[in-house]
């Protein structure tokens, strides 16, 4: 069983075999109106269908976020840092639903309390399987004691490590080929869903003034890349949308 501290012991599950290639997601428009479903496979062939989606971060008592490092036999952006747990919600599903049963499944955790703290929608290509992200991307915060126990599995995570959110968007910066191409994004939302008004600016993070308008997805205008290795255009939402 793993200890929640940055060099975390060797994985001790054996890994998932199940695919979920076939699963249905939930086609969106550009306001996160449901249009269809398709299945993940389908949904991720390029140019790719914009579909729902959910980041999860788990904080602990100090500020600190769990990120976790995708597995090796991903076929999307395997051996990149992202944030604690990713997936998909189950058409007809309520998204903290889905994502709670997804951290269950991942980290082999007991179910916690999710809320909304933003929408980040955009488009990435991975630069090696040529695979496509084109997501409506609901960042769900949950709140974890000192001292919780993982059991990860295998096949979908290769490492975990705790991070301050300010040194988080910094290393992002400075190596963003090391980082899924949504983290620095979904990271900036829960930031700014984090920071106060009144409070001084968080590096990284963008102020007021120079925040992107939201644009529908594809052909998104005020789109910024934020990517290295991989296509990326974003746009950001403020939470509870």
């Amino acid at each position: 069983m793993t200890s929640p501290e940055p060099g975390l012991a060797p994985l001790s599950r054996e890994p998932s075999l199940v695919s979920r290639e076939l699963d249905l997601v939930e086609l969106v428009d550009e306001h996160g109106a449901g249009l269809g479903t398709a299945t993940v496979a389908v949904a991720h062939e390029a140019p790719g269908m914009l579909h729902r989606a959910f980041s999860v971060f788990l904080r602990d008592p100090s500020g600190k976020v769990l990120l976790q490092q995708r597995a090796a036999v991903k076929t999307r952006f395997p051996l990149r840092w992202g944030n604690t747990c990713c997936g998909h919600p189950t058409p007809g599903e309520e998204t903290t639903v889905s994502a709670k049963r997804r951290l269950t499944e991942e980290l082999g955790i007991e179910p916690v309390a999710l809320r909304e703290v933003g929408v980040y929608v955009y488009f990435a290509t991975d630069p090696i399987t040529g695979r496509v992200e084109r997501e409506y991307d609901h960042v769900l915060l949950g709140e974890i004691p000192a001292g919780v126990e993982f059991q990860p599995d295998p096949g979908e995570v290769a490492r975990l490590r705790w991070v301050a959110v300010e040194a988080l968007l910094g290393e992002i910066d400075r190596a963003p080929e090391a980082y899924a191409p949504w983290l620095a994004g979904v990271t900036r939302q829960l930031a700014a869903a984090s920071t106060p008004a009144a409070s001084p600016h968080v590096p990284g993070l963008p102020s007021s003034s120079d925040r992107p308008v939201v644009s529908p997805v594809p052909g998104v205008s005020d789109a910024h890349d934020v990517s290295a290795g991989s296509e990326v255009t974003a746009t950001e939402r403020p939470g509870g949308q």
